[in-house]
């Protein structure tokens, strides 16, 4: 985003061309949102089957997330807008900066976290299993999914099906639970 804008001003062109020319890129969004329901289809009975252990997985990955970032607003003594600015940080964009904004948060900052932490997620997630030992596929797919969101739903395709639905699934259940959390844990504060 930031490279962008700074594209824009540095070759002077205008927000309205750039919008009129980059909407066709909007036309492959959805291809590309049906490849990522297609994995959760394939995989749909062994979902099914443990659908408990996503659902508990998925909530204790968030919980710990709200957790950690309460516990360090509280050690760094932050004000209430940039701890619930960080909140979200583990949920998709736009569930993460709509209940950043709503709670009293800085979306656009939302945004540069969330991007972040997928990045990170991404980037550490094989050695971080690796580390951990954690080899199950399902297991793998739920930490991805429930931590660096879709950037990290990337890494999960690389893996293999199992943790590419996982993570599609981990990541739905986050933002649903984002919703219901971040407001929760912005009054804790």
């Amino acid at each position: 985003m930031v490279l962008i804008i700074a594209a824009l001003k540095l070759l002077r062109i205008d927000f309205e061309t750039y919008n009129q020319s980059a909407k066709y890129l909007s036309y492959f969004i959805t291809p590309a949102v049906v490849c990522l329901a297609i994995p959760v289809y394939q995989q749909f009975t062994l979902l099914r089957k443990n659908a408990f252990a996503i659902l508990a997985g998925v909530f204790a990955g968030i919980f710990a997330c709200f957790a950690a970032v309460l516990a360090l607003a509280a050690l760094f003594r932050i004000g209430h807008a940039e701890y619930v600015t960080f909140l979200p940080k583990s949920v998709t964009t736009a569930i993460g900066m709509a209940v950043a904004e709503e709670s009293g948060g800085y979306a656009s900052i939302t945004a540069a976290v969330i991007a972040i932490t997928g990045l990170l997620g991404n980037a550490t997630a094989v050695p971080l299993c690796r580390l951990l030992r954690i080899r199950e596929p399902l297991a793998r797919g739920l930490a991805i999914g429930t931590s660096c969101h879709a950037i990290g739903a990337a890494k999960a395709v690389e893996l293999g099906e199992i943790e590419s639905a996982v993570c599609n699934v981990a990541i739905v259940i986050a933002g649903l639970t984002a919703v219901i959390g971040v407001p929760i844990f912005a009054a804790l504060y």
